[in-house]
């Protein structure tokens, strides 16, 4: 990416304002719906600008959900129909079966389309089959859930997790093969932690030893925390030489389990998602990197295919969708994968910040100045 905003696409520059605004928007209580109605339950595609689009989000340990996704769907949304068409917000704050109450009510409120990122892909599918039967078309969002979903949009998931794994193999340099690591894993109930597992797995396998591997439940920090504990405790502070963690909210954990037991030197820790604290994790040399997931162009990206879906914009819609991915119930789903990129402390400025997701003054606080002056974060 370009640190320059010249020549970027009309994605990425909405991407630049929405960011400048998210903190002046106010986000919906956790399990609360706003804006329902305004639609009816046909899927016929001639509705106009008057619509309601159903974003089921799933949980608030990840920040970018409601910093960032739910504002540019809403505010992309808005742009794409005049003014005229409405979103309705729900988190389901990690709890499936709160999810599972949301979508129903979204179901019962006859929403136009519903854009879901399911906490529990296989135990959503009956929920995206309610949606069906009521004539309210599915789009998996970030997450490919079961059913008979209409598309999905997400990342190359696999290549998160190699992006992950060659990282870890790149840090570990010429020791790799010798060196212990941690797999913190996924929730096993996202079939995204699959892919990534499987990802990883492809550049560590036979390449380092891992000495110890976790799923952590419903991706809590709390969890991967205390099965850091339980690693260290088993093989020892000082023999773990590297930690894959598959996203920032237990890297966050994983770095504080070391800190508890006493490390003083951080070792090379993976994340995903680019979440703020993160990013100043990386500066400050307690996180070796995340994965960068473009999630303003993924989110403004489902928006459009949401409206165009419903404005039975056949054209515009397949431009979008042009890959094809398979669920365990439904085959040949029209796809979007947005690309992915490997976030150090030598590429900030050319990604989150070029971008427009933070700026130098979100990341280089008080706390952080002398370390961003060492990257050339000014």
């Amino acid at each position: 990416m370009s640190a320059s905003t010249a020549g970027r696409t009309p994605v990425a520059r909405i991407a630049i304002a929405l960011a400048a605004s998210t903190s002046a928007i106010t986000l919906t209580a956790c399990g609360a719906v706003d804006s329902l109605g305004g639609g009816d339950s046909s899927a016929s595609p001639t509705k106009g600008d008057d619509i309601t689009v159903g974003l089921l989000l799933p949980d608030k340990d990840t920040a970018r959900f409601e910093d960032f996704d739910y504002p540019v769907i809403k505010k992309k949304v808005a742009s794409l129909t005049h003014g005229k068409g409405k979103v309705a917000y729900a988190n389901a704050g990690a709890n499936p079966a709160t999810q599972s109450g949301q979508f129903q009510q979204m179901v019962d409120q006859k929403v136009d389309i519903i854009l879901v990122d399911a906490l529990d892909a296989k135990a959503i599918a009956p929920d995206v089959q309610k949606a069906k039967d009521a004539g309210i078309p599915v789009i998996a969002y970030d997450r490919l859930a079961q059913g008979p979903i209409d598309a999905y949009i997400s990342h190359d998931n696999e290549l998160v997790g190699e992006v992950q794994g060659r990282a870890i193999v790149k840090a570990l340099g010429s020791k790799a093969a010798t060196d212990k690591i941690v797999m913190m894993n996924g929730d096993p109930a996202d079939p995204n932690t699959a892919k990534f597992k499987e990802g990883a797995l492809s550049e560590l396998r036979d390449k380092v030893q891992i000495a110890k591997a976790y799923d952590t439940e419903k991706w809590s920090p709390a969890v991967a925390k205390a099965n850091m504990k339980k690693a260290i405790a088993a093989v020892g502070l000082n023999n773990i030489a590297a930690v894959y963690s598959a996203n920032d909210g237990m890297a966050g954990a994983v770095v504080d389990a070391l800190k508890d037991a006493g490390a003083t030197t951080i070792p090379p820790v993976t994340g995903q998602d680019a979440n703020l604290d993160a990013v100043q994790r990386i500066v400050s040399g307690q996180q070796y990197m995340t994965v960068y997931k473009p999630f303003l162009d993924e989110a403004a990206h489902a928006a459009e295919m949401a409206v165009y879906k419903l404005q039975g914009r056949d054209i515009q819609f397949d431009a979008l969708t042009q890959n094809t991915v398979d669920s365990p119930t439904e085959k040949k789903i029209p796809a979007m994968l947005v690309p992915v990129v490997a976030l150090t402390r030598n590429n900030i400025k050319d990604t989150v910040i070029a971008d427009g997701v933070y700026s130098v003054k979100d990341i280089c606080t008080a706390k952080y100045q002398e370390a961003c002056a060492a990257v050339g974060l000014k």
